[in-house]
């Protein structure tokens, strides 16, 4: 069967930076984010055995969400320079492994995975998006074969979750998430939800009333305090859902086919394995590379 994986790079950088010590490359830069994107890739491919890849980053530019809330996201820290000057390398290596990125200008990546990840759903073909943003739940949907592979633990230990999955760790299934978030916010985004709600109450609503709008259709049912704070609140937890909800229809160009070129030991990636240093992920490489033919010749027997 053919595979999909949809990499959410940001998540996945900044969880490697994160998660790894320092590494400089030659020149002393730092590439300790690369270095872990490059070994997650690896894994997937070991793991998954993926047909097809393709990789998503966010942009500069302010989203929409920014438009809606000009306090979204406003109390996260810059990113450190560390950090941010690693992208340009990362992209680097995936293009030279002939990986195709994605993005688009007042969106996240993860209205870009969305919006792929829905257009691929007519091609019949299993999707797996990588990352570490629980926020992506939503978009997992099993009769439209998609999946997320979430790493638990560092980049090591992974797991794919689909609809239980997804209720034995959010409580509610993907299609209530937006909804949930809309109840009790999001600090990390910093949107307020309903203040006073939390996420048990949250999901002993959404167990009864299934959607946002059944809450405020029957809000006469509940007990005066919680119908108090949710009338106080209701402008609130509209925002909330609408910032909270992946975009599934963003216009990018986008062609599958594409996806299927990469191709693991290749001239460019040794030398930029050589210029960041990386000579355990270049025996990996080769070695991972090799194996991909190997079945690759196989599965045409």
């Amino acid at each position: 069967m053919n595979k999909l994986v949809l990499f959410d790079g940001n998540a996945i950088m900044h969880r490697a930076y994160h998660a790894l010590p320092p590494l400089t490359a030659r020149n002393g830069e730092p590439i300790n984010a690369v270095y872990g994107l490059i070994s997650m890739l690896l894994k997937v491919i070991q793991d998954v055995a993926p047909t097809h890849i393709i990789f998503a980053f966010d942009r500069p530019e302010p989203t929409f969400r920014k438009k809606i809330l000009e306090s979204y996201q406003a109390q996260r820290p810059e990113m450190e320079e560390a950090l941010s000057t690693q992208f340009e390398k990362a992209q680097n290596v995936i293009r030279a492994l002939g990986i195709p990125i994605y993005d688009k200008a007042g969106f996240e990546a993860d209205d870009v995975i969305g919006s792929i990840a829905e257009k691929v759903k007519k091609a019949k073909i299993k999707t797996l998006i990588i990352t570490g943003d629980r926020d992506m739940l939503q978009l997992v949907d099993e009769k439209g074969e998609t999946f997320l592979y979430m790493p638990l633990k560092g980049l090591t230990d992974a797991k794919e979750f689909g609809v239980k999955e997804t209720v034995e760790r959010m409580g509610v299934g993907p299609g209530q998430i937006v909804d949930f978030k809309a109840l009790v916010g999001d600090p990390s985004d910093n949107y307020k939800g309903v203040p006073g709600i939390g996420p048990k109450t949250a999901v002993t609503l959404l167990a009864k009333y299934k959607t946002l709008d059944n809450i405020y259709k029957y809000l006469d049912e509940l007990p005066e305090k919680l119908k108090e704070k949710l009338t106080t609140f209701k402008d609130s937890a509209y925002q909330s859902q609408t910032l909270a909800k992946i975009v599934t229809d963003v216009d990018i160009n986008f062609d599958l086919g594409k996806a299927k070129s990469w191709q693991l030991d290749s001239d460019k990636v040794t030398q930029l394995f050589e210029q960041y240093g990386f000579r355990t992920l270049s025996r990996r490489v080769k070695e991972v590379g090799k194996k991909v033919e190997e079945e690759k010749q196989m599965s045409l027997l």
